[in-house]
């Protein structure tokens, strides 16, 4: 990957030519921006952080799912999952997209509900961000800066640091998910 980029920014594909070895851009990707193994494999990425938490929350049951650990400041599953779910919606319908996304940050530690109502949202929300991502340019500036949330200076100055930023948040949380069970499962054994 040249200068570090995860993504291919090829010039080449605005003439319609792939290089040798590489595919054409993704079909409806926004000037050919990643080729599709590219954006396949990040979309897999998003797609498999946002299943294993599902699966967490299917595996618990509606109680269960909604139950903090025993720790300060400790989220339930299901609050894990409805801000990962939130954060697809801001960082890549808002940042990255240029969607108008009302963000309610301080809610979504509270969200709780039947893993139900949380599947189908999942499933909505994993069906727009595929949509969203159809329509990122890794290299242009953001779309909206992000207003809404705890980013830590240097704010991402490209798509591409907020595409990354998604990714990072999804794999946290869903690490952070699988820990949780586990404390969950434990206190009900004992």
């Amino acid at each position: 990957m040249p200068h570090g980029r995860l993504f291919s920014l090829a010039n080449h594909y605005d003439r319609g030519e792939p290089r040798l070895g590489q595919s054409a851009p993704a079909r409806g990707c926004k000037h050919g921006w990643m080729e599709e193994t590219a954006a396949a494999a990040y979309l897999f990425f998003v797609n498999r952080a946002i299943d294993g938490m599902l699966a967490i929350v299917g595996e618990l049951g509606d109680e269960r799912a909604c139950a903090r650990p025993g720790l300060p400041g400790a989220n339930s599953p299901y609050v894990i999952l409805h801000h990962c779910l939130a954060v697809l919606d801001y960082w890549g319908g808002h940042v990255v997209a240029g969607r108008d996304v009302r963000r309610d940050r301080e809610s979504e530690f509270r969200a709780s509900g039947p893993v139900s109502q949380l599947i189908s949202a999942a499933a909505a929300a994993k069906r727009q961000f595929a949509e969203d991502l159809k329509t990122a340019d890794p290299a242009s500036p953001l779309r909206r800066p992000p207003l809404a949330s705890t980013w830590i200076a240097p704010v991402p100055v490209t798509q591409e640091h907020a595409l990354l930023h998604i990714l990072e948040d999804l794999a946290q949380h869903h690490g952070q998910a699988e820990l949780t069970r586990d404390m969950l499962l434990a206190r009900r054994e004992d």
